[in-house]
This record gives C-alpha cells, structure tokens and sequence, in this order.
C-alpha cells in the first residue's frame, strides 16, 4: 500500500504541474504579491496531498526565532519535501539555484515568475557578484531569500560542504540569518520510490548575526547548528555521523 500511494502521489505532482504551470503563466503581468500566491498554491496543495495519501505529516519549532524584517533562510537540503513546506513558514521569499533549473520545462516557468537569484556556479566570482547584488535587491524589496548551502539534497546520514554563498551574502548585505534543520529525508528520501508516513520535524534555530560575524564565521555557525541539531532529529550521535562520512 506504501508503494501504491508512493506512486498516485507522484502521478498525481507531475500531471497537476504540468496543468498548473501554463496557467501560472497568466498572472505575469500581476504584482509579485500575487504571482507568490498563485505559484505557491501548487506546494501548498502537496502538503496537503502528502497528509492525505501518504500520512506524511510535520511540525515545527522555534516559530518565535523569526526576526520581523527580510532575512536569509540557510536549510538542510534533504528531500523535495521542505521545497514545498517551507512556503508555510516564512513570508513571500525568493531563492537562489542553478541557472539550469530555469530551464526545465512547466518547473522552471513557475520559477521564473518568483524572481530567483538564477545563478551560474562555473562562472565563478560573477556568479558571486550576481548574488550580492541581486540578492540585495530582493532582500531590500523586503523578500526572504532562501538557499540550501550544501547545494544539492543530500541522503540522510551524510553531510555535505557547505558553501560561502549564502554567508557572504549575508555579511555584504547586513541582514540576518535563519538556519533550519528537518529530517525529511527519512520519509522522503532523495532516491527511492516510497515516502513513509510519519511527522517531519522542522526546527527553526536562534538568528545568526551578520553584522557580527564573518562569512566564515556565518558558514560554520550555521553548519555546526543545522548539522548537530539533524543528529538529534534523526536519534544519531556525532559519532555516527562520522563513520558515514568516511565511507
């Protein structure tokens, strides 16, 4: 039956999105406001999908740690699951990923109406001053901004390096930083057919200050906080966490 559901979910993700996304097309000419709104209903119905189907359900804390003005998102990459979810933490946000993703067909149509910071990794310190200055701007139009800094959704048990982007980012730009820490890659796994029931815990952790800190500084404090706070999600010691590394 986990199979069964598995697959109608997937079935059912892919065709609406392929429904989905033209229409979206349509509030183009529309504020940004409203675009966020149209675009994000598509997320937020999985959720529910998910819930439904597949009794895969979260809970979050540390809801009071969200500063009042703009900030940057800094979250473990594990599964498609927190792509969807985080649409139901944070106000209207923008992200930064891989300028290909803008080009995957119905995907990257929704995308391009959510104003990304679409950023070229082989071009090296251009694709760092894209940015800072795009991601200035948005952040000053008062949107979040949220980038997944190991880069890619990483399987569970395993931790990968975490990137300077978001930190410099963040140090250029003076706004704080919220990291974030979920096990959602122990029921929906980056391989792997069957998503299993169960909660996704999310946690929210203490703002980071930018202004106080390097980039450097920024990138170990939010690894040290994301990666010991997912052992304790997913019930493993820091010992274990090595062991996997190293092989």
């Amino acid at each position: 039956m986990l199979q069964l559901r598995s697959i109608l979910f997937r079935l059912l993700m892919w065709s609406s999105l392929v429904v989905y996304a033209p229409l979206t097309l349509l509030t183009f000419p529309f504020p940004y406001i409203i675009r966020y709104r149209v675009v994000t209903a598509w997320p937020k119905y999985h959720i529910w999908l998910l819930k439904m189907l597949c009794n895969l359900r979260y809970e979050v804390q540390g809801l009071e740690n969200l500063p009042d003005g703009a900030a940057i998102v800094l979250a473990k990459h594990q599964s498609t699951y927190e792509t969807f979810v985080l649409n139901y933490l944070f106000p209207p946000y923008t992200w930064v990923l891989k300028r290909e993703l803008m080009w995957v067909p119905f995907f990257g149509w929704g995308m391009a109406l959510l104003r990304p910071i679409a950023i070229n990794r082989s071009s090296g310190h251009k694709a760092m001053g894209q940015l800072i200055e795009q991601g200035r701007e948005r952040l000053a139009s008062g949107l979040w901004v949220v980038i997944f800094p190991e880069g890619t959704r990483i399987p569970v048990g395993k931790k990968g390096r975490y990137r300077l982007g978001g930190p410099i980012l963040a140090h250029e730009t003076g706004y704080p930083v919220v990291p974030v820490a979920h096990n959602a890659g122990t029921y929906w796994p980056k391989r792997g057919l069957v998503i299993k029931p169960g909660v996704v815990k999310i946690v929210i952790g203490p703002v980071i200050d930018s202004k106080e800190n390097s980039a450097e500084q920024i990138r170990r404090l939010t690894e040290d906080w994301i990666e010991s706070t997912v052992q304790k999600l997913e019930g493993r010691s820091e010992a274990a966490v090595l062991v996997t590394k190293t092989k």
